[in-house]
């Protein structure tokens, strides 16, 4: 069975496509045309967010691409800067209204902090991310959403919104691939039934050339790419490979094989990246957004 054709179920009963295409810094004409590519080859699953100035055109690719709305799994991200509940109710609405839909199957937090903020204190917006959330948990009692979530948030954060909200987080949304895997709070999430989608899994090319992964890639017939999806896939996470490039889009999708358990360990062993060469990439780790 293709990955495009598997599900995970959130924590509410809500099946969630394995495998997503994230739409970051892709911008206008050419987001439309990426969701409309992804979907002709079986994509049922498209990320956007708020912040990525692109919902609009997302949804006319959404529109365009000819499915039914409920063939496609739509997540968005509630900006970073909103930690009150007025703005974020009022977020909600805009989201779906750019978007074009009745309803938002996934909408999540992008960021504990405001990217501003973000590793420039120990303020966590522990308040802020409640009230946020708040608004997220009534749009979804509303019927607006069908599943809320988290990003970027750690282990911290998680529990401030366990201790006190009603609806319990279906995802955290995190960086998480080769060379750059937070197991702790991985598992975390998963004790917690919290599926952890995992962005980035290709590290924006910081790893394609990393002889350890060039080698065991070469041992399975697939590329560095496929081998990063794949990992992710075994430790229970669902990737969200972004390209505007269609021959990328099948070829991340093009997974169905098995990382051994001795290749795994090596593959968790993979020494840190600590320069991805450009910070913007990564706003969570001190660039921006």
């Amino acid at each position: 069975m293709s990955i495009l054709n598997e599900d995970y179920v959130l924590n509410n009963g809500v099946k969630i496509p394995k495998l997503a295409l994230g739409t970051w810094l892709i911008e206008g004409q050419a987001a439309t045309e990426a969701v409309k590519e992804a979907i002709k080859l079986g994509y049922r699953h498209i990320d956007t967010a708020q912040a990525y100035g692109n919902e609009t055109e997302v949804g006319l690719g959404l529109r365009e691409s000819g499915k039914d709305r409920q063939a496609i799994f739509v997540t968005t991200k509630l900006a970073a800067e909103l930690k009150d509940y007025d703005s974020a109710a009022k977020a909600i609405d805009e989201s779906l209204t750019k978007l074009g839909l009745d309803y938002i199957d996934l909408m999540i937090i992008h960021s504990p902090q405001p990217w501003k903020a973000v590793n420039q204190s120990d303020n966590r917006y522990e308040k802020g991310n409640l009230e946020a959330y708040r608004a997220l948990e009534d749009a979804y009692k509303a019927g607006k959403l069908r599943a809320i979530g988290v990003s970027n948030f750690n282990q911290h954060d998680l529990q401030n919104i366990l201790d006190h909200a009603d609806v319990k987080p279906a995802v955290d949304q995190i960086l998480a691939h080769i060379a750059n895997t937070p197991f702790d709070l991985i598992d975390f999430c998963q004790r917690n039934d919290i599926l952890v989608e995992a962005y980035s899994p290709i590290a924006h090319g910081a790893v394609l050339k990393n002889s350890v992964l060039v080698a065991m890639a070469q041992k399975y017939g697939v590329s560095v790419a496929q081998l990063c999806i794949r990992y992710d896939l075994q430790l229970g996470m669902l990737p969200l490979p972004k390209t505007a490039n269609p021959e990328h889009m099948a070829q991340n999708a093009a997974v169905d094989f098995e990382i051994d358990a001795a290749d795994m360990d090596t593959l968790k062993q993979v020494e840190h990246i600590k320069d991805y060469g450009n910070d913007r990439f990564f706003p969570v780790f001190g660039g921006k957004l």
